[in-house]
């Protein structure tokens, strides 16, 4: 007997034939293809979601090899959208990936969210995040989000009903730019595969028709453990305030 290769979420109760059917047939953007972007993307690659659309504007460096998984020596200087495109595909033939070699913004960005059924941001700058959170509370439409610095990570799930839930800017706002970047602070290289991970857990129970509530959760690699944080609506949130 020959199984396919959603034998094993197929055997899954809470998932099984109209879960993987919606799988399949669901479509995902992912913003920023790095240390996080890279296994999120991965996953949901090989659990067969059927359209991904990958965007980063940016390069394959040395600096990037500990711990963005899809790129080897030989990508150097390739842009990563290109190159994790094509290691989707062989990942999971059956998955449809289209690259963008660029920083969606405005317009651009509104109607590629518009696109997809689920967003995920794994950017590294504030800037992005609220631009990207914007969009997604614009279209009503789920973001999964990501960050990691040093040891520690953060994962939040927000929407897609913003009339009641909060939004990204509802926890962050401009000041919170300061905290740094792995750049200038490091990282060490498997925490945002940790994170990223989970946003693919947390994509895939979503398309699945799963309960995925939003939340946010700390990780601190150090305790080896997860924080949930109750968060809340903010009225004076300037994107989905009252």
């Amino acid at each position: 007997m020959t199984l396919s290769r959603d034998a094993r979420h197929l055997a899954l109760p809470q998932v099984g034939t109209d879960g993987q059917r919606r799988i399949r047939e669901a479509s995902a953007l992912l913003i920023g293809v790095g240390g996080i972007g890279c296994p999120a993307v991965a996953y949901l690659a090989s659990s067969g979601v059927g359209r991904l659309v990958v965007c980063d504007f940016d390069t394959v460096d040395a600096t990037n090899l500990g711990r963005q998984v899809l790129y080897t020596d030989k990508h150097i200087g390739e842009y990563k959208a290109d190159v994790a495109a094509e290691r989707l595909t062989k990942i999971n033939a059956e998955v449809t990936v289209t690259a963008v070699n660029e920083r969606l913004s405005g317009k651009a960005l509104a109607k590629a969210v518009e696109d997809v059924d689920v967003v995920l941001d794994a950017s590294d700058n504030f800037a992005t995040r609220f631009e990207v959170n914007d969009a997604c509370v614009a279209a009503s439409l789920r973001l999964v989000s990501g960050s990691a610095i040093r040891l520690e990570g953060q994962l939040a799930v927000f929407g897609p009903d913003y009339g009641s839930s909060p939004c990204y800017r509802c926890v962050y706002d401009e000041h919170d730019e300061s905290v740094g970047d792995c750049a200038g602070s490091g990282v060490l290289s498997p925490v945002p595969g940790v994170i990223g991970t989970m946003m693919a857990v947390e994509t895939l129970k979503y398309i699945a028709g799963m309960d995925a509530r939003p939340l946010l959760r700390l990780y601190d690699a150090t305790a080896v453990e997860f924080r949930r944080l109750e968060i809340s609506k903010r009225s004076s949130c300037p994107t989905c305030g009252a």
